[in-house]
């Protein structure tokens, strides 16, 4: 895969997992729920439930995945950009990737890009780091 050219963004961010944790506390379900997109949601349920700390970090690598994607796009978190319509899911594999729906899946796709996404953490941090590239034609 030739990504010079045609990369048309790249996006990082990291994340301090207390934060997120504070927010999740102070919050509750809202948070999960503003964050999460439903199939993000039930993979946090299950992860929370085997520890409460796994839950958190996947929390937090999925909102800091979004951050990197919103940037990646140069769109910020503004229309069509939102926290739920931005999925960051995994591959049997364990590969994450990226799923788009409503208004932004229809923005995104007509730009013709295709998003890559890779996330990491450790206790006190996640980070992500997403790269968007033009599919040629």
């Amino acid at each position: 895969m030739n990504l010079g050219a045609g990369v048309v963004g790249i996006g990082n961010d990291i994340c301090d997992v207390r934060r997120i944790e504070a927010a999740w506390l102070r919050h509750g379900e809202r948070f999960v729920h503003r964050v999460l997109g439903e199939a993000e949601q039930r993979v946090w349920q299950q992860r929370s439930q085997r520890w409460g700390g796994r839950g958190v970090r996947y929390l937090a690598t999925r909102f800091s995945a979004k951050e990197a994607f919103s940037k990646a796009v140069g769109l910020g978190m503004r229309m069509p950009m939102t926290w739920r319509h931005c999925e960051i899911l995994n591959h049997p594999s364990g590969q994450p990737y990226i799923r788009l729906s409503g208004e932004l899946k229809t923005w995104f796709e007509a730009q013709g890009w295709r998003a890559h996404v890779t996330v990491s953490d450790e206790t006190d941090y996640a980070t992500s780091v997403v790269l968007v590239e033009h599919i040629p034609l």
